[in-house]
């Protein structure tokens, strides 16, 4: 019985990774549709979202204002106890203080709106990138939105409701939903599959109590990755970390999956898991854990695990278009590194104030890394691991994401 067991889940797997078909990486700057290629930094406590050049210096393009209707959501904010109760609760847990004004951000396929993810404001909001004004508002279930994903046609995005253990997938132009599914407890990260077929979420637990000794950790919650059709949303797999960390022999290690990033060909996962400095490969196939790459402690970070920002330890992942390596954003060791994805060894850790994330350049050629401590975005070199370009942004910048506007772009107008 045992073997059928596992001989299923093998051919389940099988299945989903024939469906994965790599696609070709994007030109550089592109400016078909008199579209321009653009960075989108989502500055979360400040609630603006900069627009740099993807390429080169980063130069500054832009900048928007994604919390036009501030007064009219805080007014209806402070007349509902229940809500408040939440925003409140935000601002001290997971904004450290701030209130989080904006979480992730795609644009439309015609580059006339960007798409915006609201946690303080448990909501989706289009913004129209001419005038600045909203188009569509999506209040998702619950108090509090989180990491979003853009289907790969660009029609659709899907955004974590972080209280509810819900996924939205809206519809980008209208913001009608078009589906939704339960996750796990705290639904995070979310990849869409290459072809578009399916959706991974990943379920983070709560990362806001002070629980965080190893032998708490099953106070975290349920933690999982949930893989769902993107067309049905009926779940194909459930993946417990848990288990396949036990057979890896890292009972210490949380389950935990924090940003995530495919190979090419998305046979292998690579993941981040709360409290621990570097990140495993896991191959989907094969449904198991195949290496763990440990990366140099920072002596300065305190070993105070209640002192790590929301249970992190390192937070931010990319890998480069051709798959050789991967960026890794060590966020409270305050570094960010290159590391070769055959051997896995790191390349110089390049010194950065708690980078939140990391994401591939327009070109290809480069990491680039939020540096939330400091309010600026740094471009790394895939190829030498070294810092070519670091320029400022608004405050407390998270979410680095590509995306398009009208090529002759500088600002929305009519304000």
């Amino acid at each position: 019985m045992l073997r059928t067991v596992r001989t299923l889940g093998v051919l389940a797997a099988a299945t989903l990774l024939t469906a994965f078909t790599p696609a070709p990486a994007a030109p550089p700057a592109a400016a078909e549709g008199g579209l321009r290629e653009v960075l989108f930094v989502g500055n979360n406590w400040e609630g603006t979202a900069d627009v740099l050049a993807s390429t080169g210096d980063l130069a500054k393009v832009g900048r928007i204002d994604v919390i036009p209707d501030k007064a009219e959501r805080l007014r209806e904010i402070y007349l509902n106890p229940v809500k408040l109760a939440f925003f409140l609760g935000i601002r001290e847990s997971a904004g450290e203080g701030h209130d989080q004004f904006v979480d992730d951000m795609f644009t439309t396929p015609d580059g006339s709106a960007v798409v915006v993810s609201r946690p303080s404001f448990a909501d989706v909001v289009s913004i129209d990138l001419a005038s600045g004004r909203i188009n569509w508002r999506f209040p998702v279930s619950g108090h509090r939105s989180d990491h979003m994903a853009v289907s790969p046609d660009g029609t659709r995005v899907a955004v974590s409701a972080s209280t509810s253990n819900t996924v939205h997938v809206l519809d980008i132009s209208t913001g009608r939903q078009a589906g939704s599914f339960r996750t796990g407890d705290k639904p995070h990260e979310n990849t869409f599959t290459r072809d578009g077929r399916y959706l991974w979420n990943s379920s983070i637990g709560e990362v806001n109590t002070a629980l965080d000794a190893p032998w708490l950790d099953w106070t975290k919650g349920d933690r999982k990755i949930t893989v769902v059709d993107a067309q049905t949303f009926r779940t194909v797999r459930v993946i417990d970390m848990r288990e396949r960390l036990d057979a890896f022999g890292r009972k210490d290690l949380s389950d935990s999956v924090r940003p995530v990033s495919f190979s090419p060909d998305e046979s292998k996962l690579y993941f981040q898991v709360s409290f621990f400095g570097g990140f495993l490969e896991y191959d989907v196939a094969t449904d198991r854990i195949t290496r763990l790459k440990d990366l140099p402690a920072n002596p300065a970070t305190s070993t105070d695990r209640t002192s790590w920002v929301n249970d992190s330890r390192h937070h931010g992942m990319s890998m480069s278009p051709d798959g050789t390596k991967l960026c890794v954003a060590g966020t409270m060791d305050d570094y960010a590194t290159v590391v070769d994805r055959a051997t896995l060894a790191e390349g110089p850790l390049v010194p950065a104030s708690k980078p939140y994330w990391a994401t591939v350049s327009g070109d290809g050629t480069a990491c680039v890394i939020s540096e939330s401590g400091t309010d600026r975005v740094t471009a790394i070199d895939f190829a030498t691991g070294a810092k070519r370009v670091s320029v400022p942004v608004g405050d407390h910048p998270q979410r680095v994401r590509i995306g398009h506007v009208p090529a002759a772009w500088a600002g929305p107008t009519g304000r």
